[in-house]
């Protein structure tokens, strides 16, 4: 195999220089409008989660912890009265953006692009007064570095027990920040070098349903920051970080490695716009699970009252089935709220049983709830044939009914991806129900006005001002 990976790195040109390339190149005027549009999207989607995420009880430890061991500063924490140096603001940001698992994922790669992104770009934009175009070129510039990251592997990094968002953030924000420092393309590829010696992120918290997922992406922020900081100030960085001996593939990916695509990584740059295929989430769960979750939803609307529901059977795609599905036993009672994202038993019971699936159903009255937690025995989950993951997260429940009954829904696109992207109206009422759990709705409208209308000349900084406590 490493005769294998040799050979193929060296017919390759330098990834890291490519992307560099590119991000150091790419100017506000250089993106199309459509890219533009839907990146203000995705940024007021990712704004609209970190103030909800204060409603629920892991913010304020993990924000106290953030601040307890950072420094403070001026930079801007969204929802909080907390002032941070740019770093720790970028933590604490991707944590509060991520830490529900509402923000968007891009299907191909299997990553949250977003929640690595802005909190890199905004924490740093602030801090050297910026303006809004520097602001979301940089961001676009990041978002293309880690979905080609993660499209390359085809979904390997779960495989290999990795969190890819974890991995592909650190990466991804080494390039934002070295273009917001004013670093030219060789200091960007040295950059991302460094980048591949921070980039961690397991997935061990699925047993417990621990907090960890929710640090990933703004540590990759912070660690991206770092990175590019260091470079500036004459760091000796790796300049073949992808492709080299030792280097991030080969080490994360092992056994998968020949499933690796490197060459699609600068495919296409500043032409193909990979962004514009990451999908907004319309449910506060694991994106693998939205697929029979629709399903549930539909059939909960051919139940009648009295009908009872002997047994469930959900059809998932099946690399997601250890994520998701397994072991039932854990599955079927989920402890905590994040236990329950991942829980397609929970998840599935809820949309059938409530016939909606929001912020409400991850309360710990809903996970305490006995008809649920009855429902949740009755679930089987098995492997989905001809499934089109991950491209989509598509998904089927088939439930027999004390009758003997059977009814079915398959969805083979879920909603949000590709052709059933939400539109602009969609993802409006998204942040009046995420930013409306903590803000008032003059305060909502506020904000959603300064995202919406926000020129490339907008100083960052008039932006922040709304995101504060």
């Amino acid at each position: 195999m490493k005769n294998e990976t040799a050979q193929l790195a060296a017919a390759t040109p330098n990834i890291a220089a490519a992307i560099a390339r590119f991000a150091a190149a790419l100017q506000p005027a250089d993106i199309p409008a459509e890219v533009w549009s839907k990146s203000v999207h995705h940024i007021m989607d990712a704004v609209g989660l970190a103030f909800a995420s204060h409603h629920f009880p892991f913010a304020a430890p993990g924000l106290a912890g953030i601040a307890a061991a950072g420094s403070p500063g001026a930079a801007t924490v969204v929802g909080s009265p907390l002032r941070l140096a740019p770093r720790d603001a970028a933590l604490a940001n991707g944590y509060l953006m991520h830490a529900l698992d509402f923000d968007d994922t891009h299907p191909g790669a299997i990553v949250h692009p977003t929640v690595a992104c802005l909190p890199t770009a905004l924490a740093l934009c602030e801090d050297l007064d910026l303006n809004w175009g520097q602001l979301v070129a940089a961001y676009v510039a990041g978002m293309e570095t880690s979905i080609r990251i993660g499209r390359a592997v085809k979904g390997g990094f779960h495989h290999a027990g990795f969190h890819a968002t974890g991995l592909v953030s650190h990466f991804s924000a080494a390039v934002i920040a070295g273009k917001l420092m004013g670093l030219d393309a060789a200091q960007l590829t040295g950059a991302q070098g460094i980048a591949a010696s921070t980039a961690s992120g397991v997935q061990v918290f699925l047993e417990t349903g621990a907090w960890t997922k929710r640090l990933h992406p703004g540590w990759g922020a912070m660690a991206g920051i770092t990175a590019a900081t260091l470079v500036r100030h004459g760091f000796d960085a790796p300049v073949r970080p992808y492709e080299g001996r030792f280097g991030f593939f080969e080490t994360h990916m092992q056994t998968h490695m020949q499933g690796v695509d490197l060459a699609s990584m600068a495919a296409g740059l500043g032409s193909e716009w990979t962004l514009l295929d990451t999908a907004i989430k319309p449910y506060p769960v694991c994106h693998f699970i939205h697929g029979a979750a629709e399903a549930a939803l539909q059939l909960h609307g051919t139940l009648q009252p009295g009908e009872q529901i002997r047994h469930i059977r959900i059809e998932l795609p099946a690399d997601t089935l250890p994520i998701v599905a397994e072991p039932h036993a854990a599955k079927a009672v989920p402890r905590t709220d994040y236990e329950a994202k991942f829980s397609a038993h929970f998840v599935v019971a809820t949309c059938l049983l409530r016939g909606r699936f929001g912020l409400a159903e991850l309360e710990a009255a809903s996970l305490a709830d006995p008809e649920i937690l009855a429902l949740c025995q009755q679930v089987e989950c098995v492997a989905e044939e001809g499934s089109t993951f991950p491209k989509h997260f598509s998904g089927a429940v088939t439930l027999t009914l004390a009758s003997g009954e059977t009814r079915s829904c398959r969805i083979p696109v879920n909603l949000g991806s590709g052709e059933r992207a939400l539109g602009r109206d969609d993802i409006v009422a998204k942040f009046r129900g995420t930013a409306g759990v903590r803000l008032s709705p003059k305060r909502t409208d506020a904000v959603l006005q300064a995202l919406l209308t926000a020129t490339p000349a907008t100083p960052v900084r008039a932006i922040t001002a709304v995101l504060g406590a």
